[in-house]
């Protein structure tokens, strides 16, 4: 089980600066997840609770953690050739549905370390105009389609949610 106390929860981010006001989005959007699986239990967290969708909130984070390398910390020059983070899928396997109680504590902490990677890979370009060598794009590019990613997905993550326990807010 994960917990989040709300007063640990980045807020709205309140800057003029792109990046600030980027980087702050990341930060309330990835928070804004982890609330969404804070205080259930491993089954919870499995559970696809609105059928006919497979998802659950552990496919949602286990798909997180690829966003953060597929566009927070690869295309920024990471040292480390790409790769997926749970596999080729050549199998047809998805990232977010083939997970089962047994994958929770590997998948928070594989999502926590893609997190502090994708982090380090931003500090190191500071420039958003910056273009990827790897991607081609800039990492402003790169940054709009993480925050995006976040974005949408904890859409699902509110529904989700709220079908497990009743739990609704941000």
């Amino acid at each position: 089980m994960i917990e989040v106390v709300d007063d640990d929860r980045a807020p709205q981010p309140d800057a003029d600066d792109e990046r600030d006001l980027t980087l702050g989005w990341l930060r309330f959007h990835r928070d804004a997840l982890a609330a969404k699986c804070a205080g259930l239990d491993d089954d919870q967290l499995v559970l696809r609770a609105a059928p006919p969708s497979p998802l659950s909130l552990l496919g949602l984070v286990r798909h997180l953690a690829e966003m953060e390398r597929a566009y927070g910390s690869w295309p920024q020059g990471t040292d480390r050739g790409f790769s997926w983070v749970w596999g080729d899928y050549a199998d047809g396997a998805e990232d977010d549905v083939d997970c089962t109680a047994d994958d929770v504590r590997e998948s928070f902490e594989t999502w926590m370390r893609e997190r502090a990677v994708t982090d380090t890979a931003l500090e190191a370009r500071p420039d958003l105009d910056a273009r990827s060598e790897v991607n081609g794009h800039s990492v402003r590019w790169n940054l709009a389609k993480l925050v995006g990613e976040y974005a949408r997905h904890n859409g699902h993550a509110d529904l989700l949610r709220e079908r497990i326990d009743g739990a609704t807010g941000e």
